[in-house]
């Protein structure tokens, strides 16, 4: 059983100041529902990413975008 990252690092921007980088995961059919949601919570609870989409594909892989806010100090003196 192997979890695949794709470390696809991508930035957007969507506001004033605020900008979101975003990751991919793949996970394989063989691993149970039980173990992504796990997983997943970990990464949200020690890397501050949050879930912004899930897709299951027809081979039963499951394609998970997580993302995170970036948010640029400005300096001021």
């Amino acid at each position: 059983m192997t979890s695949s990252a794709l470390r696809s690092s991508l930035v957007r921007g969507l506001g004033r100041g605020v900008e979101w980088e975003f990751e991919q995961i793949t996970f394989d059919r063989e691993f149970s529902r039980n173990m992504v949601t796990r997983l997943l919570v970990e990464r949200a609870e020690h890397g501050g990413w949050e879930l912004d989409r899930v897709q299951i594909g027809p081979d039963g892989k499951r394609r998970v975008v997580l993302r995170r806010k970036i948010i640029r100090a400005v300096r001021t003196a």
